[in-house]
């Protein structure tokens, strides 16, 4: 009989890996070498699913997405409590999601000279900034909802890598996101 693969779950660990690997050493340390020794695999076994690192790169990058993504499907309570708590899953506040900074900061670097990374991440940003500005605008249909959206997006983006470097500890990203979100739907 022959052996059935899960290739999801093969997929998942090679991406694993790859997280792993630019967490620790960054992104140009990544090559399917690198990767399948970390996976615990052969470098066969990586050249099935991938023939290029930039192919396994967008892998990985989709799984941080999609990781991300579940994490804030899983948030319940007011539409301003799952803005925040959506908003806080992007941000460096404990250590997955410092290293998840980490990983997305070294995506975002490669992605200027690699046009599908830039793509990946283009593609993924309408959806974040309709997430935003849906719940602001069921709350404030006053607002110029995307405008709004937009600006909380860049607020922290631009909070990442003070946060990243210490300059910024947890509560102060927190406090400044709630202030935010204090002028926005109390002012």
């Amino acid at each position: 009989m022959p052996k059935v693969v899960d290739h999801a779950l093969r997929r998942r660990q090679i991406a694993e890996a790859v997280h792993r690997l630019i967490d620790a050493h960054g992104i140009d340390r990544v090559s399917l070498r690198e990767v399948a020794a970390e996976a615990g695999v052969s470098m066969g076994l990586v050249q099935h699913y991938f023939t290029t690192k930039d192919e396994m790169l967008l892998l990985a990058m989709e799984h941080l997405h999609l990781r991300i993504t579940e994490r804030v499907g899983q948030v319940s309570g007011s539409p301003r409590e799952v803005l925040r708590a959506a908003i806080l899953e992007l941000l460096p506040l404990d250590e997955v999601r410092r290293s998840e900074a980490r990983i997305g900061t070294a995506y975002l670097a490669r992605s200027v000279v690699a046009g599908d990374l830039a793509r990946v991440l283009r593609d993924g940003l309408p959806f974040v900034l309709g997430f935003y500005a849906g719940v602001i605008g069921a709350i404030r249909p006053d607002l110029d909802a995307e405008r709004e959206a937009s600006a909380l997006f860049a607020m922290a983006q631009g909070l990442v890598h003070p946060a990243l470097i210490g300059y910024y500890g947890p509560e102060a990203v927190e406090a400044i996101v709630d202030g935010c979100l204090d002028r926005l739907f109390d002012g």
